[in-house]
């Protein structure tokens, strides 16, 4: 008989040679007629059988034995295990180890339960799974990692075990938190150049403030502090200093696991300009189209940042000729005498590919064509750098993916071939919105959408939007198709019905507006980033008035009737050249529309005009300036009347912030506003982070100057009109779109302007 328990490998080896040896009387090696498996309650006897060296009908040995001993124990299913023969049987007798019928945490405030459950699993700790002391050890220092992780250094944890019915243990993990730690200091010594101030604002860890709640950059970390390490040191490289170097990290922490200290000791060296810059190795006759896109100037102060944008230039440059393997390797010549630098920059482009292949991967819903009709690199074709920049961001551009990574393998026995890699990151493009409000004037407000932008993979997307609001009661149905021809051509089609009454008010609750109609437009691209529109709708006008309502609209129903019909023709024009357009930080964006109301087959006869130009600046990583201007103008002609309904409107957020929604232009007989058949609207913001929350872009504040109004129309706007407000905001990229919420101030307020100073919306950038 042999008989282990829980011992070191070393131990269970000698154990089963003594047993096995002559002298303690170890079995004859027999023919097995039999297997039998005693004491299992949970594990199927084919486990056992699994894991035996021998078989029925083969002859058993001491080594067999000691096989088998060692195999069933590294399984982990079993505390105890003995072999023993009766009359040519081989009986196995195990004693299992309990399984964990119940996983408990006590104390736990910081982390969700199930978090913590994930991460014990991880460790080989969950319920169903067999107990065993030592991955409880695991578990224990794992739950203080993720403590301390969280800046809970003086955390504890205990484990009760408590035995229950058949053979399952009940574990308990008691927690104390105890106090978090936060950074109650920064030092960093050895700075001669710029003050220390300077330097940690250049750092994501910091001493708690107001806004640690959000940010919790008061909590140390190791990620962070090497994070900030490496940001110090750019921060000196592109100031000029090569030598210098970050001597120590000291982090030290309070008796009482309370207070962290951080002291970072640095060297700065000395500043150094540039002597020279040069180019050299394999330029292939590109060395004038090189040296036009080095950023880094002789006789300027030497600036890694710079030399980096360089370099990628040049990179990119020998991607579009197909060099996908470009190296350039500065050799810097330090002259310490003089403090300067010389710089060699040693171009190697490798080798000319073309792409053999182009491999979507990570799209399990989205239909592959959808990713491949956005790529501009052609299989077959040179390796084209820009072209995968292009594609790159036409892929973001559709809205369907969280992430699009692009990378390039080499083909194994092809030099001169890669292939492309798409990796996309899909996202839920469904939305189901349900929304009740309460009002003074519309009392009980229901609205509900539904919309999905990437139907069954597709890429064609359809929306419809229910509104039961007095004021703006609508329910439509709208449909995207981006390629409705292979070419690119998109198409737009929607179907509404609206009810509307933009000058609801007490006491004049038969006046309203009913529309009905639809619409086609088709977007043909001409360029990458140029896209011109087309398109015809039909509408079905209703204007129902009653002696309070604006004599502009009385009159309206007097000359043409309460009925109107109207086949709008519209031909735009956009360009889009920003860096986002969610969080735009840079470039510009245009477009320019045309909407006729044609004569001789409606009863309107009008044209109505916009045009809109945005610009985004960024003055620094963390700091842009963004500038929109909007110039609208509408006019009937063939003697016809422009439609009231067509009216512009501003004031408001949107428009000019700080006095109240469509308010702005031209009053009615009763002193409200009434819109007007042109406009004018000008924004310049400026934008930047939200203090201690570093360069985050999906939470910034900014402050603004708005100026605009309405006019009649034949009025010429002129600047002596127009109405200014300054104030602030906040723009947060929500869960449920971009929301900007802002407080205005207006500097041109005269009597009968309604003001509204706080105002929020859900929507686009300005």
């Amino acid at each position: 008989m042999i008989r282990h328990k829980r011992i070191s490998l070393g131990v269970l080896a000698s154990a089963i040679i003594a047993a096995w040896t002559p002298a303690a009387q170890a079995a004859d090696p027999f023919v097995v007629r039999d297997i039998r498996v005693e004491g299992l309650q949970r594990v199927e006897p084919g486990t056992v059988f699994g894991y035996l060296p021998v078989k029925v009908g083969e002859t058993f040995t001491d080594d067999k034995g000691a096989d088998a001993i060692r195999a069933l124990y590294n399984t982990g299913f079993f505390k105890d295990v003995q072999i023993r023969a009766e009359d040519g049987v081989l009986v196995v007798q195990v004693e299992e180890r309990p399984g964990i019928s119940q996983l408990e945490f006590v104390g736990i405030k910081e982390f969700d339960k199930d978090t913590l459950r994930r991460s014990l699993r991880a460790v080989g700790v969950a319920e169903a799974r067999y107990y065993d002391r030592a991955l409880i050890d695991k578990a224990e220092q794992e739950l203080k990692r993720q403590y301390v992780s969280r800046g809970y250094y003086a955390a504890e944890v205990q484990t009760t075990v408590t035995p229950v019915d058949r053979n399952r243990v009940s574990v308990v993990f008691n927690v104390d938190e105890g106090p978090i730690a936060k950074i109650r200091q920064i030092n960093i010594v050895g700075n001669k150049a710029f003050k220390e101030s300077t330097l940690r604002d250049e750092m994501q860890l910091s001493t708690p403030n107001w806004l640690s709640w959000y940010t919790k950059n008061d909590l140390y970390s190791k990620q962070k502090l090497t994070a900030d390490l490496e940001s110090l040191r750019s921060f000196y490289l592109n100031r000029g200093y090569l030598e210098f170097a970050i001597e120590s990290t000291q982090v030290s922490i309070t008796p009482d696991k309370k207070d962290i200290y951080l002291t970072l000791n640095i060297k700065e060296g000395e500043q150094y300009k540039v002597s020279d810059i040069r180019l050299a190795g394999e330029l292939l006759g590109k060395q004038e189209e090189m040296e036009k896109l080095l950023t880094l100037k002789k006789g300027e102060v030497f600036s890694s940042e710079k030399l980096t944008q360089s370099t990628k230039a040049i990179t990119d440059l020998m991607g579009t000729y197909g060099y996908a393997f470009t190296t350039i390797n500065p050799q810097p010549q330090i002259n310490r005498e003089t403090r300067e630098v010389a710089l060699t920059l040693m171009v190697d482009p490798g080798r000319r590919v073309y792409v053999r292949r182009v491999n979507v991967v990570g799209n399990s819903k989205t239909r592959d064509e959808v990713v491949r009709r956005e790529m501009r690199q052609m299989e077959s074709s040179w390796f084209d750098s820009e072209k995968l920049q292009q594609s790159q961001a036409r892929i973001n551009r559709t809205g369907y993916f969280t992430d699009t990574n692009i990378t390039t393998e080499d083909v194994p026995g092809a030099p001169d071939q890669v292939d492309v890699n798409v990796n996309v990151t899909e996202k839920p493009t469904g939305q189901i919105s349900l929304g009740m409000g309460f009002s003074s004037t519309d009392k009980l407000v229901l609205q509900a959408g539904l919309r999905q932008d990437n139907v069954f993979g597709s890429g064609t997307s359809l929306g419809l939007d229910v509104n039961t609001a007095k004021s703006f009661r609508t329910i439509a149905l709208t449909q995207y198709d981006p390629y409705f021809t292979v070419d690119g051509i998109s198409r737009s089609t929607d179907i509404y019905y609206r009810t509307s009454r933009p000058l609801y008010y007490i006491g004049d609750t038969n006046y309203r507006i009913v529309s009905t109609g639809g619409s086609f437009k088709f977007g043909v691209p001409f360029s990458e980033n140029d896209t011109v529109f087309f398109g015809i709708g039909y509408e079905r006008t209703e204007l129902t008035v009653t002696d309070q309502t604006p004599i502009q609209y009385q009159n309206w129903v007097r000359e043409n009737g309460d009925v109107t019909n109207n086949f709008p023709f519209t031909v735009g024009w956009a360009r889009d050249r920003r860096d986002s357009a969610l969080i735009p930080t840079k470039g510009p964006y245009t477009q320019a529309n045309l909407e006729v109301g044609l004569p001789g087959i409606g009863d309107t006869s009008y044209y109505r005009a916009t045009v809109q130009q945005q610009y985004y600046y960024p003055i620094s990583k963390a700091f842009t300036l963004a500038l929109n201007g909007e110039i609208a103008y509408g006019r009937g002609f063939g003697g016809k009347d422009y439609p009231v309904f067509k009216y512009f409107y501003a004031g408001g957020i949107g428009s000019v912030r700080g006095y109240q929604t469509s308010s702005l232009g031209p009053k009615d007989q009763y002193g409200r506003a009434q819109g007007g058949a042109s406009k004018m609207i000008g924004n310049v913001e400026f934008i930047f982070p939200l203090p201690g929350s570093g360069v985050d872009r999906t939470l910034r504040l900014f402050t603004f100057f708005d100026f605009g109004n309405v006019y009649q129309e034949g009025e010429t706007p002129t600047f002596s009109d127009l109405k200014y407000s300054t104030g602030l905001g906040m723009s947060w990229l929500s869960p449920i779109g971009p929301l900007k919420v802002s407080v205005g101030f207006p500097l041109k307020q005269e009597e009968g302007d309604r003001t509204q100073r706080f105002q929020f919306q859900i929507g686009t950038a300005f």
